[in-house]
């Protein structure tokens, strides 16, 4: 049985649901970012108490397949841009998430649109705005090697989409960091 968790956007979150499964006694095949699967299937009462204990911590269970497919998008699209060293692309993020979603791309596209109010596309260069936010708070990475890690073609086309998403340039942003960075969640 797999269920489908909104908001799970880092390893803490998969080591947050980890933990309240196992203190409520549910024992999970795998974890991992959007998705917990169980290798059989949960009763009404647990299903129940996990969507509470979940929600309590700002997760959600989610029931509606177009909310699972979206958060799935969501997903991939974090653990790409958030959770490696280098988003170095051989591929696009369309190929990469009709890969990974069986269903048509254009579909899943269409209701992300309609659903979240932004394109795929325009939730992707959110992210990784968010991640060069990041890494510039860090200041261990000059532009140029942010701009290599995060897939950008040049440092120019990283500080263009950067003020047009900010309305500041990256290095006036390193003047000015303090509370400019939102939570992946909030994007």
């Amino acid at each position: 049985m797999k269920i489908a968790v909104k908001n799970m956007v880092c390893q803490r979150c998969i080591m947050v649901v980890t933990q309240e499964l196992a203190n409520h006694g549910l024992v999970p095949e795998q974890v991992q970012l959007g998705e917990v699967t169980f290798k059989e299937s949960l009763s009404e009462e647990q299903l129940v108490l996990l969507k509470h204990r979940l929600a309590a911590h700002g997760f959600e269970v989610l029931d509606d397949r177009k909310a699972m497919i979206i958060e799935k998008v969501k997903n991939i699209i974090v653990g790409i841009i958030h959770g490696s060293d280098e988003v170095v692309l051989q591929r696009n993020f369309s190929d990469i998430i009709a890969q990974q979603i069986p269903v048509e791309y254009n579909y899943i596209s269409s209701i992300f649109s309609t659903t979240e109010g932004i394109t795929i596309e325009q939730f992707i260069i959110l992210q990784r705005i968010e991640r060069v936010k990041e890494l510039l708070v860090y200041n261990e990475l000059s532009l140029s090697e942010i701009a290599y890690k995060l897939g950008y073609s040049n440092v120019q086309h990283l500080s263009t989409q950067f003020k047009k998403i900010t309305g500041l340039t990256p290095s006036h942003f390193k003047l000015v960091k303090e509370n400019k960075r939102q939570s992946l969640d909030q994007l």
